[in-house]
């Protein structure tokens, strides 16, 4: 196993497997991390992400899911330590326009950040709103003081906007999960490609619900792993209840050059919502991740992921692991 795509990352949060768990996937146990009145604003906090970033004695940097007291759901940044404890900031990102005809700000939700080394930038991407209807959001900042927004990459209706980390054959990736109007009942995962961050084209079906937990829809979670055997990627699935949704979450893998094609796909979820606070919130049942940490040296896993939409949690894994468990699928 090789993580061939990540960076060192020694101080990555991290809590070991506990004693006699032979999860895949196992939960911090001081769950959640940002409670939903993080800040004055709040009413929640979640569905949000979280990068490596140096500023003084910060390590981490994120851009997160915050719905304020009024429901409007925003987007604000905020800083770690040690990638737990978070401060957020209490105003809401105000971001600049890359082109004037751009239309203001409407709301924001479930960010997905990636770094580029080729330009030293951290492209954010996020459900947006186009005329107050869903759709791709793309912008970045380099300092997570100051953003820029640049043209939406899709027209509505569309979610889970997630750009792999680097370029694949000249061209940026971004899978995402063509959607309508309303709280989607359906939806597949596609990819498309682009050679600007602007023009988007070579659309290429990627995978569908196949049952079971993920019987409804499914979504694109956190950033892709490079990995020597493919792009590793978690991703949620949704099945409908008698009581309502319930989102929990798997895991793919993609081929390296031609990430459309999948070669291993788990069977069963690695995460489900199981505990209180993934059960009871604002939307029940849900668990719904948005970011992973990965160190290249081990291959440790730390992922944030939202509950209930309401919070935010913390759950840890090894590349290892989750490969093994693709393959014995």
């Amino acid at each position: 196993m090789a993580v061939i795509g990540g960076i060192s990352l020694p101080n990555i949060p991290w809590q070991d497997r506990p004693e006699g768990n032979n999860d895949v996937i196992w939960r911090y146990d001081n769950n959640p991390i940002i409670k939903r009145n993080a800040i004055p604003t709040s009413n929640s906090v979640f569905n949000s992400a979280v990068v490596p970033f140096q500023k003084g004695d910060y390590k981490f940097a994120g851009v997160f899911r915050v719905d304020d007291k009024a429901r409007n759901m925003n987007l604000h940044a905020g800083f770690s330590k040690d990638g737990i404890n978070f401060d957020i900031n209490p105003n809401r990102i105000e971001f600049n326009k890359d082109n004037p005809a751009l239309q203001d700000f409407q709301y924001g939700y479930d960010p997905r950040v990636v770094y580029f080394a080729e330009d030293g930038k951290f492209y954010i991407t996020w459900c947006n709103a186009y005329g107050y209807k869903p759709t791709i959001g793309v912008g970045w900042t380099t300092d997570f003081v100051d953003f820029t927004m640049t043209e939406n990459a899709f027209l509505p209706f569309n979610r889970n906007g997630v750009l792999f980390p680097r370029k694949i054959d000249g061209k940026y990736v971004m899978l995402s999960r063509p959607s309508d109007w309303g709280h989607t009942p359906f939806g597949d995962i596609f990819i498309s490609q682009s050679k600007d961050l602007k023009y988007w084209g070579e659309h290429r079906h990627v995978m569908s619900p196949k049952g079971g937990w993920e019987s409804t829809k499914i979504g694109a979670g956190p950033i892709p792993i490079e990995t020597d055997r493919g792009w590793l990627m978690f991703y949620h699935g949704v099945l409908t209840s008698c009581n309502g949704y319930v989102y929990s979450f798997g895991a793919v893998l993609l081929d390296i050059n031609e990430p459309w094609k999948v070669l291993k796909r788990g069977n069963e979820y690695l995460l489900s919502p199981q505990e209180t606070y993934e059960q009871i919130g604002d939307v029940q049942n849900v668990t719904f991740p948005c970011a992973n940490l990965v160190d290249a040296d081990t291959g440790k896993i730390a992922i944030y992921y939202g509950c209930a939409d309401t919070c935010t949690s913390l759950c840890f894994t090894t590349v290892e692991a989750v490969l093994e468990f693709l393959d014995k699928e």
